[in-house]
């Protein structure tokens, strides 16, 4: 009896803790048209399933409500979610501040009435959909903050009255997208007093950018990239004094960057890539003492380096590349740019030698500055960049190839290492020059090609065990392909051309593991392995291909064309079936086209022209169902191009050359006639083409008429047996003169 007391108060005591709870679960419980829109929305997606099961939908995963049970968030991002949305569901969610669905596949179109209904809201993300459609005229409220409708397919343009109401809009992002029409230039009108980033980029906006951007007080990051934005750089620009960020890549923009860039001190990003800028650097870009990265590669800018650059310590990347810059190099001062890691000056006018001021940028991953007028030799203090990865010095003028190797081999990082063009004349360095070389362990990408070297292809290059990529082409190599080039496990492509090569093509170059071979996984990541700047590959010394980054970017290739190179096309070649491009053209090949390249389902490049291949073209070759480029012509084959296939689209000209080679796209489309003179086509058969007198007979018969006429004519002396003699005569020689006239056009055609 005396414990009931403490009994009452320990219950009253867990319900005095439990209170709370019961609270607040009670005010959380979603209201009924909330809980019946958000199962409307997941029953038109398909898997995975969202496993919204509970009678609360305040306690669904991805829901967050409000004291009076109103559906506030709703984030479900990068679920795998797939289907559309459906406006009539989600418009009732009318408390909704946060609303984000991105990194799924969901599609559909934002309509006007579902936008109207969220007028509560203040994040919105829906990038990296499947979305399409144009956008509403207007955003849903004046609350908005962030929009983000990137990655998608939305398209028109963007309406002028999109952002009347956009009043507290700090980001608004709709990249990569194909919006059309002109960037709006209100933007800056109505949401001037805190808006902060700007993403207009990889779309198909045009036209000028307008007058308004000096508008947004606060705008940090500015971005309008690969569009086809043309005219000047708005001069209200250099007005946005908080900008952190101009990125303009891959337009048709032009003028002169003002000097009025130094107003913004806050500028870390300047990347106006690819466009048609001209006039000189502005002098006071050394004011930007926070610039990090200054990408103006590929545009018309020239004059000198202006000597305030030194003074942006903060600078990362500095790329100047494929402009009409000019100036000696040497003379400038880098050791200021301790935080410099990619420097790229190529394709300019600098004159000079490679700074040493460079070799104080402990950083520096990646140096180019091929393509100049700088002369000199690699010196050894260069080692002292140890993380050195990728080195173009390209068609300048250094001298001391060996002694350039012998040190450059010593550097532990180097992944890339273009010299193309370089060294003008000399050798190859040779093995005995290199007898204690273990260099180059990195190395992955090596081009000494265009230097007009002599020497063999050196068997020092057999210790390159990660080498993928070599540009030997465009020298006076002499001897044999080495047949330890098919043992080099990574190697997949080979640039040979324009060489003086001889002997034949090795079957062991037919057993290269990387084009025999799927890479494994752990190889398929290592080719996402991105060089540190872009690669440019050449033909003949004009720029021919602008790669990417990427090690993919290059194809599987083995040129080895115009050299001297003899002997059948080996059969194993069949066995490469990862291989891009085979160019064999311009050497003296001899025998048939192995019937097993059609083995090779990825070949898009089969060059086998001028050479001494002599058969049919095989049928099976109509299973190279990639090829875009195709050329047999100046060789010795016979018989029809195969009908209805692939190879009929090619031009005449990938065929021309092959005098009893017939069909389609040639003008020949029948079997090459063997009729004689017209007046002989009611012979049978001559006129079926079986006249085949040989060259011995119609000699002979000439010899017999020519000693008949001398030795017998005397001897006719009456006038009747004369004429009738002579008439003889005169026919049989029109008879063998046509019979000789046809015999030599039929062996001319042959």
């Amino acid at each position: 009896m005396l414990l009931q007391p403490y009994s009452l108060m320990a219950h009253a005591f867990l319900l005095f803790l439990l209170f709370p709870y019961i609270i607040s679960t009670n005010i959380h419980a979603c209201k009924p048209t909330e809980r019946s829109s958000l199962m409307s929305f997941a029953s038109t997606l398909s898997s995975p399933p969202l496993n919204w099961t509970s009678l609360d939908c305040c306690h669904w995963k991805g829901i967050t409500c409000d004291q009076d049970g109103s559906i506030t968030h709703l984030l479900l991002p990068s679920k795998g979610l797939k289907g559309g949305i459906p406006p009539s569901s989600l418009r009732n969610l009318t408390h909704l501040t946060h609303l984000n669905l991105s990194h799924n596949s969901l599609y559909g179109s934002l309509e006007t009435q579902f936008f109207l209904s969220l007028n509560r809201l203040e994040i919105l993300d829906l990038s990296y959909n499947r979305l399409s459609g144009e956008l509403p005229l207007s955003l849903p409220s004046s609350s908005i903050q962030t929009v983000d409708l990137s990655s998608n397919h939305f398209f028109g343009a963007i309406p002028s009255s999109f952002f009347q109401q956009a009043s507290n809009l700090t980001s608004f992002n709709v990249s990569n997208n194909t919006f059309t029409g002109y960037v709006p230039s209100s933007i800056c009108l109505h949401s001037s007093p805190s808006l902060r980033l700007l993403d207009f980029s990889s779309n198909l906006f045009s036209g000028n950018l307008a007058l308004g951007l000096g508008k947004c007080s606060k705008l940090q990051v500015f971005r309008a990239g690969h569009n086809n934005l043309s005219g000047l750089l708005p001069e209200d620009i250099y007005n946005a004094t908080k900008l952190e960020e101009i990125s303009l890549p891959v337009n048709s923009l032009h003028g002169a960057i003002s000097d009025r860039i130094a107003n913004l001190t806050n500028l870390a990003i300047l990347d106006l890539y690819f466009n048609h800028f001209g006039g000189e650097l502005p002098p006071n870009l050394g004011k930007l003492s926070k610039l990090k990265f200054v990408i103006l590669d590929l545009n018309n800018l020239e004059g000198n380096l202006p000597p305030s650059l030194m003074n942006c310590t903060n600078l990362v990347e500095l790329r100047l590349g494929s402009n009409n810059l000019e100036g000696d190099i040497s003379i400038l001062d880098f050791s200021r740019l301790s935080q410099l890691t990619k420097l790229d000056l190529r394709n300019n006018n600098f004159t000079g030698t490679v700074p040493v001021s460079l070799y104080s940028c402990k950083p520096l991953k990646a140096i180019a500055l091929g393509r100049n007028h700088l002369k000199g030799q690699i010196e050894a203090e260069i080692l002292s960049l140890k993380s050195l990865s990728f080195l173009s010095l390209g068609y300048n003028r250094f001298t001391n190839l060996t002694g350039a190797m012998k040190i450059l081999m010593s550097c532990k990082s180097l992944h890339a290492l273009k010299l193309t063009g370089a060294f003008k004349g000399g050798r190859m360095p040779f093995d005995d020059e290199m007898v204690d070389f273990d260099g180059f362990q990195n190395l992955q990408l090596f081009s000494l090609g265009h230097c007009g070297l002599i020497g063999q292809i050196p068997v020092w290059l057999s210790k390159l065990k990660n080498l993928e990529i070599l540009l030997l082409g465009s020298n006076q190599i002499t001897g044999p392909i080495p047949s330890w080039l098919g043992t080099l496990p990574r190697l997949f492509h080979i640039g040979l051309s324009n060489n003086q090569i001889s002997g034949e093509f090795p079957k062991q170059l037919c057993r290269l593991p990387r084009l025999i071979y799927e890479p494994n996984i752990a190889s398929q990541a290592e080719d996402q392995y991105e060089f540190e700047l872009p690669v440019f590959t050449t033909i003949n010394g004009v720029n021919h291909r602008f790669l990417p980054k990427k090690r993919s970017s290059f194809p599987a290739m083995i040129d080895v064309s115009n050299n001297n190179i003899s002997g059948y096309i080996p059969a194993e070649i069949g066995q490469l079936q990862l291989l891009q491009e085979l160019d064999l053209h311009s050497n003296n090949f001899s025998g048939v086209i192995p019937d097993q390249i059609s083995n090779l389902k990825n070949l898009e490049v089969l060059n086998l022209f001028m050479n001494h291949l002599f058969g049919i073209i095989p049928l099976s070759l109509v299973n190279l169902n990639f090829l875009r480029e195709f050329n047999v012509s100046y060789n010795n084959l016979e018989g029809p191009i195969p009908t209805g296939t692939q190879l009929q689209s090619f031009d005449a000209s990938a065929f021309e050359g092959n005098l009893k080679l017939f069909g389609a796209p040639l003008l020949n489309e029948c079997i090459p006639n063997k009729d004689m003179d017209a007046d002989n086509k009611n012979n049978k058969d001559e006129g079926n083409g079986h006249h085949q007198l040989p060259w011995f007979y119609i000699f002979a018969m000439l010899g017999f008429i020519v000693g008949f006429w001398v030795v017998c004519g005397s001897l006719v002396i009456n006038n009747t047996w004369r004429y009738a003699y002579f008439l003889f005569i005169d026919n049989l020689q029109d008879r063998l003169i046509t019979i000789c006239i046809n015999t030599m056009k039929r062996r001319l055609r042959d």
